[in-house]
């Protein structure tokens, strides 16, 4: 089993977040955002990953989209209105709410660029197709029980929600963008320990451990004051719901607290009565600040902050102006800029992050001057970087990873350099697998599931008196035979072929019962195998009286472990000369069902153990620096005669031939 996973957008880059993912027999769209930073048919991911001839709504079982960011959900009317999809599209609730006056606002903007498009009623069409969730709320998706979607807050903007999938017994947690800092009106992300065969996590301050949040709350308001007490004007670009709220809170009580009502404040966005609303709406999606006050004070009815109009960009005096969008790719924060930009006694404060191919990018990059519609602006302004973004930093994402204990992760919405260092980090710090594709590079993620296996209580028992008999003898020698030793170093692997003599020596964190009998295995109405663990007598009664039962294609057991050695054991031309013991190395084994439709391998892990193995194979990888025991049984037409061996301790030491 496997789940495939295709960023179309946000591979090693920022914008356009839109993953896919193949998890057992769904495949699932996650966001659909549009980049900042392109105006062509960049600006959209490329579905033909998906499909280069339509028909996507047989293709993709269902579309989640995190939160109502356009890098998120901008593309989304295209999708569904242009390239055909008419399956379910699951957000939150908010996110319903407020998507469509960014896309609307944005809309207008698009029209005039050569890349695709989508128009009002398209965004009308496409969001009759959400089906919204509340917090927490599980989903089954189709009427499917196992189909399983489930929200969880994400604290990244109003809205904003993580997403638990599961398909079958796999499952996959997408975390979006969130934020584990509580600020003035959200609070912090938060999750079950869902322990998920994958966490699809953002990267985007994946390397940045940021000051504490008083500390940069102190430092922003300063420099706003500095500014304007030197006669310049601020221009704070943001978004219209998420940090716009946040800082317009944080100026609003300062502005009153220092009595500097002299000095004219804008917001530029034109949403702040809809925003009153949202928030009001959706105070469950709020922090407890907001909740516990919003009935007898609303923390949003600012009293020093007014509506822009762009007549004021040429008034003399200091000013603070809060304008949307964010990157400065379009819209009024660009406008403003322009403006601001050529003199010295002004100030731009970024915020939050700007996606390269944006002009915000290129002003904190450092730029002397931008191109705005065709004309040179000189950047004489002050350029400040103070990180009010509401991702989670590098501490933030790590502290995620472990309390949501995932399989393995993947790096998603981050700048390659970026991945890299957050890669090493998660590796080594938390001991999980974790990659990060590029966008059109398809990864696949093995999920070895456990089989299920029954056993009788006479069974157990027989085993049970047995083993308290042979306690005190149960040792684990591992004899090599030098007669049949090659030390042909030529070919990767060396083979050395062993006897295992008498039991198996119980791990030291439990005792391993060894079980004399026979593992059978049934085919189920629903297409699975069932295992079931039996005594000789009953195996032969079966066998007997049910073998329609037993029916099954002629499978084979194989018991596989690779162990890694550091590569001054192959000395000598590579002869295995290992000298420390091999103790509490645990094996994992794997039903090879030969010629069926289902998956290859099974891997059987927590089951009752055994000690019928007559003989295994050892083989020495010069080239990978490894060597692979492999344990073989014969297999029967109906059965495999064996006795299954489950996290079996290596205990005593494998010893060389012949190092000299």
């Amino acid at each position: 089993m496997a789940i495939e996973i295709t960023p179309l957008g946000a591979g090693q880059d920022v914008g356009r977040s839109c993953i896919l993912v193949k998890i057992g027999n769904k495949q699932i769209m996650l966001d659909c955002g549009m980049h900042m930073g392109y105006n062509d048919e960049r600006k959209f991911p490329d579905f033909t990953h998906i499909s280069m001839h339509g028909n996507f709504t047989k293709l993709i079982d269902c579309v989640i989209i995190s939160h109502f960011h356009l890098d998120h959900c901008g593309a989304l009317p295209y999708f569904t209105e242009v390239m055909g999809y008419d399956g379910p599209v699951y957000m939150s609730h908010p996110t319903k709410a407020i998507i469509p006056i960014l896309l609307e606002d944005f809309m207008r903007i698009i029209s005039r660029s050569r890349g695709p498009k989508f128009d009002g009623p398209m965004i009308q069409q496409s969001l009759a197709k959400v089906i919204p969730m509340q917090l927490h709320q599980s989903v089954f998706v189709g009427g499917d029980p196992d189909f399983e979607i489930k929200t969880y807050y994400a604290g990244h903007v109003l809205g904003a929600a993580m997403f638990y999938i599961r398909v079958g017994s796999e499952s996959l947690v997408y975390t979006g963008d969130f934020n584990m800092t509580p600020d003035q009106h959200l609070g912090s992300a938060w999750i079950d320990t869902l322990k998920p065969d994958c966490l699809i996590t953002e990267s985007t301050y994946g390397t940045t451990i940021r000051d504490s949040k008083r500390s940069r709350e102190r430092d922003f308001l300063k420099k706003v004051h500095d500014c304007v007490n030197e006669g310049g004007k601020v221009l704070i670009p943001c978004f219209a719901l998420g940090r716009a709220q946040e800082l317009c809170l944080l100026i609003d009580s300062y502005w009153e607290r220092m009595g500097l009502q002299n000095v004219p404040v804008y917001y530029s966005a034109g949403l702040s009565a809809r925003a009153t609303e949202y928030y009001k709406l959706f105070i469950n999606w709020t922090n407890e600040k907001v909740k516990s006050t919003f009935v007898e004070r609303n923390m949003f009815a600012w009293k020093h902050i007014k509506e822009w109009d762009r007549s004021f960009a040429g008034n003399p005096g200091p000013m603070v102006v809060f304008a949307t969008p964010g990157m400065l790719h379009q819209g009024n924060s660009l406008l403003i800029f322009r403006e601001f930009a050529p003199n010295p006694k002004n100030m731009i404060i970024m915020p939050g992050y700007c996606s390269p191919g944006t002009i915000g990018h290129q002003v904190l990059s450092g730029a002397d001057f931008v191109m705005i519609d065709g004309q040179r602006i000189p950047v004489n302004l002050q350029v400040r970087n103070l990180s009010f973004s509401a991702h989670a930093d590098a501490k933030g994402i790590m502290q995620l990873i472990r309390h949501c204990g995932p399989k393995h992760v993947v790096l998603v919405h981050g700048d390659l350099k970026v991945m890299i260092v957050l890669q090493q980090k998660v590796e080594s710090e938390i001991g999980v697998p974790c990659l990060y594709p590029a966008n059109g590079q398809t990864i696949t993620i093995h999920t070895p599931r456990d089989l299920p296996a029954t056993i009788s209580t006479a069974l157990l028992k027989a085993a049970m008196a047995q083993y308290q008999k042979q306690q005190q003898a149960n040792q684990l020698s591992l004899t090599p035979n030098p007669a049949t030793y090659s030390s042909d170093v030529t070919t990767p692997y060396a083979l050395i072929p062993m006897d295992v003599s008498t039991n198996i020596t119980p791990a030291s964190k439990g005792t391993r019962l060894a079980i004399d009998g026979v593992t059978i295995s049934i085919p189920q109405s629903d297409g699975t195998q069932r295992l079931e663990l039996v005594s000789h007598e009953q195996h032969a009664t079966m066998v007997h009286q049910q073998p329609s039962a037993l029916q099954h294609r002629p499978s084979e057991l194989s018991f596989r472990k690779e162990i890694q050695y550091p590569p001054s054991v192959f000395a000598q031309g590579g002869v295995w000369c290992p000298m420390q013991p091999l103790d509490a190395v645990y094996l994992s084994i794997h039903h090879d069902l030969k010629g069926s439709d289902l998956e290859d391998k099974y891997p059987l892990r927590q089951l009752v153990d055994s000690v019928t193995i007559a003989s295994f194979t050892a083989k020495q990888d010069t080239q990978g620096n490894k060597i692979v025991i492999h344990f073989d049984n014969d297999h029967y037409e109906f059965c495999n005669r064996f006795c299954t061996v489950v996290n079996l301790a290596l205990e005593g030491t494998i010893r060389p031939i012949d190092c000299s």
